[in-house]
C-alpha cells in the first residue's frame, strides 16, 4: 500500500502530511527545500508557505499502485546500478532526485540503448555523463528523477521491461534481469596494472641531432591515469629496428607499445609497416578523428601496439585521449565504434581547453 496526493488549500493544512519537498529560492543565495516530504504542516509554517506562493498545497492520500517521486527516483536508480555495485554510491532522494557518484577512479561505460529505452517511457528521466570517458572518485555520474510528482508503479515496471531486452543477449528474461541487476545502465572499469613501453622513432632524435619531444609528452599522458613508463626506447627510421625493438618489448612482458611519430604514408615513414612486420593484427591503420586520422591499433597476443602520429606532439588534444583511457581499462575497441568516432571527432582547439567537458570524441 502506498500514498496518493491530493490538493488542499494551505489554509486548511494544518495536520496534513507533506508528499513532496516545498522548495524555496532566494536568488543569488539560497536554493533547497524550506519544509521536506512527511513534514506535518503547522499553525506557524502557514504565513511562511503563503510568502512562498504556495497558496495550495500537496498532501498524502493513501491508494495503492502508485509511486511517490522519491519510491520512483530508487526504482531508476536501481535501474542504474542495481541494489548494490561496488562501484557507485547512490545519494538520498532530495526533491525526488537521486545523485550518483563514483566510488573510484575508472572508465564510464553507460548502455546507450537501455538508457534511451527507460527515457522513451515518459513521466521519467535518467542522464549521464557520456559513456567511454574516464572519471574520478567521487564525480557525479548519472541523475534520476520521475516528472511528476507521482507515478503509477506499472509504469516503472513497463520502463524495467524495456531495458531488460539490452541485457537479454539471447538468454530467458530471469537470465537478463540478473545480469541487469549485476551490471545495470552503468559501469565502471577499473584501470588495470600495466607495463607500458614507449618507442620514440626519428633518427634524427636516435642520432642526437635534436633533443626528443615525443618521449615527455607520452610520459604526461600516461601521469594523467597515474600509469609510468617502464622502458624508453629510441628507434631511427628503419622498419627492421622499429619491429626488432617491438618484440624485445614482447619479450620482457610489456602489455602496451606507444609507438612515436613515422606514422604518415611519406616513403621515409616506417612505423606502420614496422608494427605490420613485427606480426600484430592491425585494427585499423587511421581514425575519423582530427587530431589524429593517422592514428594505428593493433595487437599481438597480450600486447597493444598504439601508433601515435606526430599530431600528439603539439596539439593538447587528439585521438590518443580518446583511446588510451579505454586501452588501459582492457576496454575492448571495435572498428564500428572508431568510425563512431567520427561524429564530434573533430577537435576545435579552444584557447582555453576544458576536455573531457567538451564535444570532442563524443
Amino acid at each position: 500500500m502506498v500514498q496518493k496526493m491530493k490538493c488542499i488549500k494551505t489554509t486548511e493544512a494544518v495536520g496534513h502530511v507533506l508528499c513532496h519537498d516545498i522548495t524555496r529560492i532566494v536568488p543569488g543565495q539560497f536554493k533547497g527545500a524550506a519544509f521536506k516530504k512527511s513534514h506535518v504542516v503547522r499553525e506557524e509554517d502557514i504565513p511562511i508557505l503563503l510568502d512562498m506562493g504556495k497558496e495550495n498545497l500537496y498532501v498524502w492520500e493513501r491508494t495503492e499502485g502508485t509511486l511517490h517521486e522519491d519510491e520512483a527516483a530508487e526504482m531508476l536508480k536501481n535501474l542504474c546500478i542495481g541494489e548494490s555495485n561496488p562501484s557507485f554510491a547512490a545519494g538520498a532522494p532530495s526533491e525526488g532526485k537521486i545523485e550518483i557518484t563514483a566510488l573510484t577512479d575508472g572508465l564510464l561505460k553507460v548502455n546507450s540503448d537501455a538508457l534511451k529505452a527507460v527515457n522513451l517511457q515518459g513521466e521519467m528521466m535518467i542522464a549521464t555523463r557520456h559513456g567511454n570517458y574516464p572519471v574520478k572518485k567521487g564525480e557525479s555520474v548519472a541523475a534520476m528523477r520521475i516528472i511528476p510528482l507521482v507515478i503509477e508503479e506499472e509504469k516503472l515496471q513497463k520502463a524495467k521491461d524495456a531495458c531488460m531486452k539490452y541485457y537479454h543477449d539471447g538468454e530467458n528474461v530471469e537470465k537478463a534481469v540478473e545480469k541487469a541487476s549485476e551490471k545495470g545502465i552503468l559501469s565502471l572499469l577499473p584501470f588495470k596494472t600495466k607495463k607500458i613501453g614507449i618507442i620514440v622513432t626519428g633518427s634524427e632524435v636516435k642520432a642526437g641531432r635534436i633533443q626528443d619531444r615525443f618521449g615527455p609528452v607520452m610520459i604526461g599522458k600516461l601521469k594523467e591515469y597515474g600509469y609510468e613508463a617502464s622502458q624508453i626506447s629510441l628507434c631511427s627510421d628503419n622498419q627492421d629496428e622499429i619491429a626488432s625493438e617491438l618484440a624485445n618489448m614482447e619479450n620482457q612482458g610489456i602489455d602496451l607499445v606507444l609507438c612515436t611519430g613515422g606514422m604518415s604514408i611519406d616513403p621515409d615513414d616506417k612505423t606502420p609497416g614496422a608494427i605490420k612486420s613485427f606480426g600484430a593484427d592491425i585494427l585499423s591503420y587511421g581514425a575519423p578523428v582530427l587530431p589524429g586520422a593517422m592514428f594505428l591499433l593493433g595487437h599481438k597476443g597480450k600486447m597493444t601496439v598504439l601508433g601515435v602520429p606526430g599530431c600528439a606532439m603539439y596539439n593538447r588534444r587528439t585521438v590518443l585521449d580518446l583511446i588510451l583511457p579505454r586501452v588501459l581499462c582492457d576496454d575492448v575497441i571495435t572498428k564500428a565504434e572508431l568510425a563512431e568516432y567520427a561524429e564530434g571527432g573533430l577537435c576545435l582547439g579552444c584557447r582555453e581547453c576544458h576536455f573531457p567537458n567538451c564535444g570532442f570524441g563524443k
